[in-house]
Order: structure tokens, then sequence, then C-alpha cells
């Protein structure tokens, strides 16, 4: 028996003893699957009667009352006594206010446990909540089914003025009376002689590792998410959580920061999204599918560690430069991206998509599969930047958590080391056969990329403890993490710092592994002026400030770790650091012109700013582990 319900299927006794013991896996309270199952798989399949389990006064509507099922992206569509959202693995249960008087039938649903009834909204009802506005529900309803419920309704009351009044008849009881003109007018229509289109409006193919999956549409007025229907099927990626909004996936991929500045004119999501074909995430938008056919995949071909030594890249830098002129290598490097088939990257921090072949030869990505990132130094106090990145990096890695290759670049005309790191969310090899996709916390918790400040490591903890695939592992990572950032001082630990992994086999049409991905964008602030007292990011039981060892054993409490793992976890990370602290050697041969907060003139000479950014992480190590202690 693939899913157990406590009071229904399983007693409590029992299922609480199999899911101690490995043998079940609790998907929330009351609902358990077997562990050797696909656990999503198994959700979907039940979804019906695991809502009709949770929600029994509530009833199927929208697409659901007409599918009887969850729709192809996992959402299941509920009416009932309140508004509300459950997402249990690959399903989202999607549940609006119910009218006061709704017209609902019974229905039948059978699934591997058996046969079982469920109210559903009946075909008047449902031809309404069709036209509800700014309703996800009504959303959920597409063009064909509109089609098929109104012949349905005509062939019962025998023409459309019939069937135009039966549903007017029911919309007075419930005060539905904009639905019901605009269901009239529907039932009533007559075909136009001439098919009128708003210029203004686009559709642009969504692509994932080269595939379709869907059809972003604009009309002129707001964004809608079409997920194709037809060809393979495949894990959901994209959610279109708010009507009328641009999913928050794709939110998260579009530019920000400097390349946000340098795409003048283009800066309104429209644009944005027109003026460039690939992304982050292996996502790939185009207008048409012969577009999407000529763009390259990125695939991982050849390893930054063959062409690093001691810290250093050993390969050939063939990317822009500068002449005499400090900015002109700024502007160099934006020419890349008039190329619409440049890619595209997040982050407000100056970069560039590069791809390192066989040579070992580093090259801008405009043609060509994008494997790397070029992080180049900022300029004044923060010609360091890419160096102490380095740092925090590596001292990630002496910690044990998972980070991304790195080597400091020795760039041309006299310019400050850069950054080279290689991606992790891409296929590593051409065998590959890895459905991959990486998405930050922001887009995860449907935020605003400006609200990547905002948010609170709690809830990053409960979103974590949901989606993914090893929770207890991942939400020891995460302790790890955040413990290590205010470590070093890293007060930039935001929201879309932190991100999901995503990964699926071929055929598989929900994500075998959820894990928090790896460690990127960490270092230490406190190194830059002006920054010397920075807090954490996000809020840690309520402090960002003035952390103690009770505030992470908090974290680990509130996330559901037991006290005794959260207090080695901690004390495995201090002293890892202090062994990596101990161990790290800065790469030589390379020299800084400036200086970092706090770093004295009489130190001028070879890499001051990283010797500057290991002082600032030291101190800051030396004076909280101390307080950790206890």
């Amino acid at each position: 028996m693939p899913l157990h319900l406590v009071g229904e299927t399983i007693d409590k006794t029992r299922s609480h003893y199999q899911a101690e013991t490995g043998k079940l896996v609790q998907l929330m309270r009351g609902i358990y699957a077997d562990a050797g199952d696909d656990v999503d798989q198994t959700v979907l399949a039940h979804a019906v009667r695991i809502a009709r389990y949770l929600y029994p006064k509530a009833y199927l509507s929208g697409a659901s009352a007409i599918l009887l099922g969850p729709t192809r992206d996992g959402r299941l569509y509920l009416s009932g006594q309140r508004v509300q959202r459950t997402r249990i693995r690959a399903l989202e249960i999607i549940q609006n206010k119910a009218p006061a008087n709704p017209s609902v039938a019974s229905a039948s649903i059978a699934d591997s446990l058996g046969e079982f009834s469920v109210q559903v909204s009946a075909v008047r009802q449902r031809f309404l909540e069709a036209f509800r506005r700014r309703s996800e529900h009504a959303m959920s309803i597409d063009a064909a089914m509109r089609e098929a419920l109104s012949a349905r309704l005509i062939e019962e009351y025998g023409d459309a003025k019939g069937a135009s009044d039966a549903v007017w008849a029911l919309a007075r009881e419930n005060e539905w009376y904009r639905e019901a003109e605009a269901a009239q007018k529907f039932l009533l229509r007559r075909p136009t002689a001439v098919a009128v289109r708003n210029e203004a409006a686009f559709d642009l193919l969504v692509a994932w590792h080269g595939l379709p999956i869907g059809t972003l549409a604009h009309d002129g007025f707001e964004w809608r998410w079409s997920a194709t229907q037809e060809g393979a099927r495949l894990p959901p990626v994209v959610r279109q959580t708010v009507p009328g909004k641009l999913p928050p996936f794709i939110v998260s991929l579009l530019p920000e920061g400097w390349l946000e500045s340098v795409l003048k004119g283009r800066r309104d999501e429209r644009a944005l999204l027109r003026s460039g074909k690939r992304y982050m995430s292996n996502i790939t938008v185009a207008a048409t599918v012969d577009e999407l056919s000529t763009l390259p995949a990125d695939i991982l071909t050849h390893k930054l560690a063959a062409f690093t030594r001691d810290g250093l890249f050993t390969g050939a830098y063939a990317g822009p430069g500068r002449s005499a002129v400090e900015r002109d290598f700024e502007h160099r490097l934006a020419a890349l991206f008039a190329n619409a088939e440049t890619p595209r990257l997040s982050g407000v921090q100056i970069k560039a998509p590069m791809h390192l072949d066989a040579d070992g030869k580093l090259v801008p990505s405009v043609t060509l599969p994008f494997t790397h990132i070029l992080k180049p130094a900022g300029k004044g106090a923060f010609e360091a930047l890419p160096l102490i990145e380095w740092i925090g990096l590596a001292l990630a890695r002496a910690c044990g958590l998972p980070a991304p290759e790195t080597a400091l670049v020795r760039m041309p005309d006299g310019m400050s080391a850069a950054l080279l790191v290689e991606r992790f969310d891409i296929r590593d090899q051409p065998g590959d056969t890895r459905w991959l996709a990486m998405e930050d916390m922001c887009s995860v918790l449907d935020l605003e990329p400006e609200a990547k400040y905002t948010g609170i490591l709690e809830r990053v903890a409960r979103a974590v403890r949901v989606l993914s695939t090893a929770p207890e592992e991942d939400l020891l990572l995460l302790l790890r993490r955040v413990l290590f950032a205010w470590l070093i001082g890293d007060g930039d630990m935001h929201l879309k710092n932190l991100a999901l992994l995503k990964s699926a086999r071929g055929g598989e049409t929900a994500f075998s592994a959820v894990r928090l991905a790896p460690v990127y964008d960490a270092l230490t602030t406190r190194a830059f002026p002006g920054l010397e007292h920075d807090r954490m990011a996000l809020k840690l039981n309520g402090k960002d400030e003035r952390l103690r060892r009770a505030d992470f054993v908090a974290l680990g409490s509130i996330a559901g770790l037991r006290a005794t793992d959260a207090q080695t976890a901690i004390d495995d990370v201090l002293q890892r650091l202090r062994q990596g602290l101990d161990a790290l050697s800065i790469p030589p041969a390379l020299a800084l012109k400036g200086r970092c907060a706090g770093h004295r003139r009489e130190d001028a000479g070879s890499l001051p700013g990283a010797r500057c950014g290991l002082r600032v992480v030291l101190r800051n190590f030396k004076k909280i582990s101390g307080i950790l202690k206890t």
C-alpha cells in the first residue's frame, strides 16, 4: 500500500513506529508514504484522496472539477471555507473561498486504494468559475475547457439562450453578476469577421535543456504561463503563483543590478525577456522553435580543476580588456550583451558568462556553451572583492560545505585579478541525462527580488523541510551555512544567495532529488569600507547581530533537528574553520592596487586586499568562536 492515512488505512501508533524505523516517510501530519516508493508520484496519484482527507468539506473546482484530479503541473484546485495553499512534495493544493450557494455534484474517483466519492463543481458552477476575475482557479480552465463546457450546457438546455438563463439563475444565488455577464457573452457570441490583435501582445516559447516546456504570453496587460501539453512529460519547473504576474522562477532569472543598467531601454520584464534568449538553470527563451534549436546546450565538458594550480587559472583568458580609460572595460563587457544570444545573469555584481575549451582558453560564451562565470574586480576599495570571495569559498569547502570550483584569473591591461567560478547547475558531461534546475529562495518563497533582504531564516528552514528530498541532511547543511556566514562576517547571505538544486532523470515526471544548492557568493563583507560592522542579511531568532550558540540551536529546533545534532554541527564548523584558516594559502604572484577597510599603508605589496580579508575573518572568528563555545 503506497499511501497511508492515519485513521483510515493505518492507526497512529503503527504509523509512528514505522516512520521511526524508516519504513514510512511522513509527508505531513497523518499522511505517510512507503519509503521505498517514488514519493512524489505517490502523492500525485492520490492527490484527490489526500485533499479529501485534509479538507473533507471542500469540493473540487476549476480545472480539477473537469479533470477529476490535479493538473499536469501538479496543482489541485478546491473550493471550501477559506483561502489557503498546501504544498506536499510535487502537489500543490490551492483552495479558494466557495460561494454561499454553490452547485455541486458527486463524482467517483479510483486510485490504488480503491474507489471513493467526492463533491465537485457542477457544470454551471464550473462555467461561472471560468470567468472569475483575478482567479487562479479561472486561469486553470483553458480555452478548450471553456468551449467544452459551453457545448455541454447548450446540449443540456437546448440552445445558447437556455444555457445562459440557467447560468444566470445560479449566478444570482451567489451574486456572481460579472461572471454571469462574461459567461453570457461567451455563450451568445458571434464570430467576428476580422481577427483583431493587440500588436503589443507577444508569445515566447520557454525551453528547458532545449525541450519546450511552455509558453509565456503577455497580452499587453498581464502575463500568462501555459505548460506544454504535448511531448515528454517533465517535472514542473515554472509555476505561475499569482494570476497575471510573471512566474517567480522566471523573475529569478532576469538581469538585475549592473547588467540591468547596461541593457538600456530594456528594464521592464517584457523588454528584458525579449532581449535575451539564454538564462541560468538551463532555460532558453525564444519566439519560435527554430530559434531554440540554434542555441547551444550548456554542458560542462572541460573542468576548471584541470587548468588550476595553487588557486590560479593556468589557461588563457581571451575576454574583454580595457584601454587607457578605466571604465572602458565595463563598456566592453557590456557590449557582449548587445547580442541576444549572450546568456543573461542575475545578481547585482559585475559578471560575465564564459566558456572554457579543451585547450584551457577562456572566451565569452556568446555562441558557445556557458560553463563558467567570470567576476571581475570592482573599483577603488572593491578591487579585492574577487580575492575575498575566493577566500570565502575556499573556507566553505574547508568547513565541509559543498562549493563550486574556483580560480583567480590574471587579467590583462594591469587590471586586478578576477574570480572564475565553475557552474554546478548544468550537465557535467555529454552523456549526462539529468534535468537540472536551480531555484533561489526568493522564487521558492514567492517573493520579489527586491525583498531578498527581508526574509527570516526560520522561514527558509521550513521551506527546506517541506521541499527537500533529504530534509535532515539539508537542514543541517543550512545550519552550517548560516553559522559559516556569521563566523566569516558575510553580511550578504540574502534569499537570492540561498537556493535549491533540483534534478530528475529522463522519464521522471517529478524531481527525484531536491537539495540545498552548494555555497555561492560567500565573502567577508566586513572587509570593505563602510561595512566594518555589517550585520547578517537575514534575521535569525529575531536578530541580525550579537548571535549566540542558543540562536543557532533554536534554528535547528524550529527546523526539526535534534539538539545534539545541531550542537555537533556547530562544533564541527568551528573546528573545521579553525583548521581551514591555518591551512589556507593565498596564491602568490598577484598584485592588487588599493586597500580594503582597515588595511594599513605599510602593508602595501602583493595581495593586500586578500590579506586584509583574511585578517577580518580571523578577527571575526576569534571574537565569535569564543562566544559560541557555550
